[in-house]
């Protein structure tokens, strides 16, 4: 067998793989219905790899160092220093090294902080990414094992039920209504039932009895042979265009706009300063240069780097907390999620789900119910949830453990969302078969025709089924989740059952459970509210109990939706209806998702938690789905956080933890945007008025690049208390507002500084441009460096609010190498000059005015526009 590496290559394998027989196919894999031999595993991986997915291959050492070198700014680094070297170099008849060697110092240092972020942030997200595993049953020599999926291989058998995600391409050697969610490769939304039959087909997703990798079961079991992993798969071989159409989520969209408008003003300034700087210098090749540098000063060249630590931090922060984030990017979402849709059980209550009743149709205690629950329960195939585990404990506390020998399973219907049952179908030792069904009251009720009351089967009539009804309701209100069970003899010959048998049943009884609230969840339930974020329950449950269990945990339960009310309403009855409800009971998986959408299209952000295979859908739909390690596997894979605790005291953490991580972020943009914005205009209106450019490129991109190294701290600053109370929404107009404000600020004050340079200090000839351009230099630095505290705060910077000891640190050492290079010869390596000392003094007093300016101006703009950042 060989590897296939295109995607006509793997249609063709699937379609020769399901047309072969079962013998043939286990010859080719050298395999057999006892698996592949232990010792032959690491043989497959070292031959076909693990079974991961490479969407992007970002983790080569060549990779890094292309994203590290190759950017915007240092492409306009390397064209500067090209023509520097010709000027400087080439046809200079005295020959100048100084300035090239700069700025590929430039490069290298710019390129080694980025690298070097990079692989710390990518070390991090693969530490934080193996704490998360997903299992998979497989059989090897016979032997049943539980290992992680990325060790599965081609030739491995693997059993497959309700909630797995298919763990490569497989072909279905046995199966038991089996039916398989394929929309992540076809769009179908409505689930596709798999047999083993050998046929033809045309396309590849129509085989029927193949599985594909990405896929996964929504009801029923089956035993699989793998045929493919990884990047040999169906869903490997599309897996670029799949990655390339994942949706990008409000913070990655945010960042876009921000350069889209970066862009748009570096293509209207640009062509200004080369026209104005032709105009006045005469010198259209000095002129080009200088203009390409303006264009690299108007972007914030350490976004990447900033964005990429400031989100790793924020993770890392998280995991601390118990939280892992498996998109970085959702970490910010989190932040500004104001609603939380989340299921009841395991989230409110305790997740250890207790058998308290089992009681025939008239309410009285039978043993023979708790019978009949643990037959159901114990030979179903399907995933055993915690109702399943509790009947069989209770039964096992009852000795009735014994029937597991009495009775052997010879087929079952399985559970699905929309019957809300199952059914097994066994006999005894005496040969006689029953139909046992377990599930919800109202669907067992629609298949039942006869009622087992007071030891006599008799007709179901209207006033049965209301006593019958009655029983359930009492304990229904009075906080146990009720199931009722249903029986029948009488039922065919033949060895396949299916849905249409689960008819003219017997009521016997019902089994009710109690799943307490967990202590804790009130006081986290307060706490998220304190901090802007609704809690809404969608739950599958009755009313009752999801009544009983909400106000105990201090949910408003004022209004109650059920799935029937979702169904009924229109789009644009439900958004009203969403406003003041905090519970929604009985609902199914898309019900779900649609009351989801419903909240998210009247404005909020939302995050959906959930364990179960019910939670995919609104997990998929929610703008960050959350969920446990002990979920399911669909769920874990749809999920962008997974917490390693399932209590809502975890996601008060981890909100406030985004919220830090979204507000320095913010802090970064909006002084990166503003500082570089308003120098472009401060060059504009100089080289208007200058007979000189006001500073040479080199002076440009040295003072941009310490200017960023100032900021290189942000990602581990303080945040305020003010800035995590309430939800963080990303504002593209309110970055731009707060751009042009404090931009033209900062070009009122450097306006300023260009009048006590040309008319005090006396800078004002083309042989005193040096002098000019040196000061300016300096204040620019010093400037942008102080505007770093001053911005990160509403508060008065350093008495109010202190900044954290590394973004200290980074802005120290700016300020020390600057006044090194203004007040030392050091200056002349960079084109510039010593300074005067009495430079210092006018130095300092204009960075006071402009503390002080930015101060005042900082609180007429929150009064103005009741926010800061």
């Amino acid at each position: 067998m060989k590897k296939t590496d295109n995607f006509n290559g793997v249609e063709a394998l699937l379609l020769e793989n399901s047309k072969l027989s079962v013998d043939k196919l286990l010859e080719k894999y050298n395999s057999s219905l006892d698996g592949i031999s232990v010792v032959d595993v690491d043989d497959r991986i070292e031959e076909y790899g693990k079974n991961i997915i490479d969407l992007k291959d970002n983790n080569t050492l060549g990779h890094k160092l292309k994203e590290a070198f190759i950017n915007p700014f240092n492409i306009v680094l390397f064209i500067v220093a090209i023509i520097t070297y010709i000027t400087d170099v080439v046809i200079a008849t005295e020959k100048d090294y100084a300035t090239f060697i700069l700025i590929v110092s430039t490069v290298l240092i710019s390129a080694i902080i980025s690298f070097n972020q990079q692989t710390k942030s990518d070390n991090a997200a693969r530490k934080l990414k193996k704490m998360i595993t997903n299992k998979m049953e497989v059989i090897r020599d016979g032997v049943q094992y539980t290992v992680d999926i990325e060790n599965i291989v081609p030739g491995d058998i693997v059993k497959l039920s309700s909630g797995d995600m298919i763990p490569g391409d497989v072909r279905f050697l046995e199966v038991k209504d089996l039916f398989i969610d394929q929309a992540a490769l076809t769009g179908e939304s409505n689930p596709v039932e798999k047999f083993t039959d050998l046929r033809e087909y045309e396309t590849v997703t129509d085989i029927d009895n193949i599985g594909f990798m990405g896929t996964n079961i929504v009801s029923g079991s089956s035993k699989a042979i793998v045929l493919a992993t990884g990047n040999n798969t169906y869903f490997g071989s599309m897996a670029k265009s799949l990655y390339s159409m994942t949706d990008k989520n409000s913070f990655e969209i945010g960042i876009d706009d921000i350069t889209k408008i970066l862009i748009k003003f570096m293509f209207i300034l640009v062509p200004i300063v080369l026209f104005v700087n032709i105009f006045t210098i005469g010198n259209w090749v000095s002129s080009l240069v200088f203009a390409i540098t303006i264009a690299v000063g108007l972007t914030p060249e350490m976004l990447p780097v900033i964005t990429t630590t400031t989100l790793a931090k924020g993770a890392i922060e998280m995991s601390k907390k118990k939280t892992i984030v498996k998109r970085l990017s959702s970490i910010q979402t989190f932040g500004q999620m104001n609603i939380l849709c989340t299921d009841k059980t395991g989230t409110l209550t305790e997740d250890e789900v207790i058998l308290e009743k089992y009681m025939d149709a008239s309410g009285k205690e039978s043993l023979r119910i708790l019978k009949h629950a643990f037959l159901n329960s114990y030979f179903q195939t399907g995933l055993k949830n915690l109702i399943d585990v509790a009947i069989i404990r209770r039964a096992e506390k009852e000795n009735l453990n014994v029937l597991k020998e009495q009775y052997k399973r010879e087929d079952e219907i399985p559970f699905d969302f929309a019957r809300r049952r199952m059914s097994v179908v066994l006999r005894d030792e005496k040969g006689k078969r029953q139909l046992i069904t377990k599930g919800a009251v109202d669907e067992i009720l629609s298949i039942c025709s006869y009622i087992d009351y007071d030891g006599n089967v008799i007709e179901l009539t209207d006033e049965l089924r209301k006593k019958a009804y009655k029983v359930y309701e009492e304990h229904n209100n009075d906080g146990l989740r009720v199931l009722a069970v249903a029986q029948k003899n009488e039922i065919h010959d033949v060895n396949t059952f299916s849905v249409q048998d689960e008819s003219n049943m017997v009521l016997i009884g019902f089994v009710g459970f109690l799943d307490p609230p967990k202590e804790s969840a009130k006081q986290a339930i307060d706490a998220l509210k304190r901090y802007g974020v609704d809690t809404v329950v969608l739950t599958g449950d009755s009313e009752g109990v999801a009544i009983k269990v909400c106000k105990k945990v201090g949910i408003d339960t004022k209004n109650c939706i059920t799935g029937k009310d979702v169904d009924k309403f229109t789009d644009e009855e439900l958004k009203e209806k969403v406003k003041d409800c905090h519970l929604f009971a009985k609902l199914s998986p898309l019900q779900k998702q649609r009351v989801v959408r419903i909240f998210q299209e009247n404005g909020n952000t939302v995050g959906y938690m959930g364990d179960g295979i019910n939670d995919s859908p609104p997990l998929k739909q929610a703008d960050v789905g959350i969920s446990v390690d002990t979920a399911v596997d669909i769920a874990k894979e749809t999920a962008d956080i997974i917490l390693l605790e399932k209590d809502l005291n975890v996601l008060e953490e981890g909100v406030i933890n985004g919220r830090k991580t979204f507000t320095r972020l913010l802090k970064y943009i909006k002084m990166a945007t503003s500082g570089n914005f308003g120098n472009m205009i401060s060059v504009i209106i100089a080289s208007i008025f200058l007979p000189f450019l006001p500073m040479l490129p080199v002076h440009i991109l040295i003072q941009n690049l310490l200017n960023d190294f100032a900021q290189i701290g942000m990602p581990f600053d303080n945040v305020d208390d003010d800035y995590i109370k309430k939800p963080k929404t990303w504002d593209t107009k309110g970055i731009k507002r707060f751009m042009f404000n404090f931009g033209l600020i900062s070009t009122v004050l450097d306006v300023i500084c260009f009048v006590i340079l040309w008319f005090v200090l006396g800078y004002n000839t083309v042989e005193k441009a040096v002098f000019f351009q040196s000061g300016w230099f300096v204040f620019g630095i010093l400037s942008q460096t102080l505007i770093i505290h001053l911005i990160r705060t509403s508060k008065v910077p350093f008495i109010e609010s202190k900044s954290s000891s590394q973004l200290l640190i980074s802005t120290f050492a700016v300020v020390l190498i600057t006044l090194v290079i203004a007040f030392t010869n050091i200056a002349v390596v960079f084109d510039l000059t010593k300074m005067p000392y009495q430079y210092l003094g006018w130095l300092v007093g204009l960075l006071f005015i402009y503390m002080v300016f930015i101060q005042i101006y900082k609180k007429i703009y929150i009064k103005r526009n009741k926010e800061w950042l």
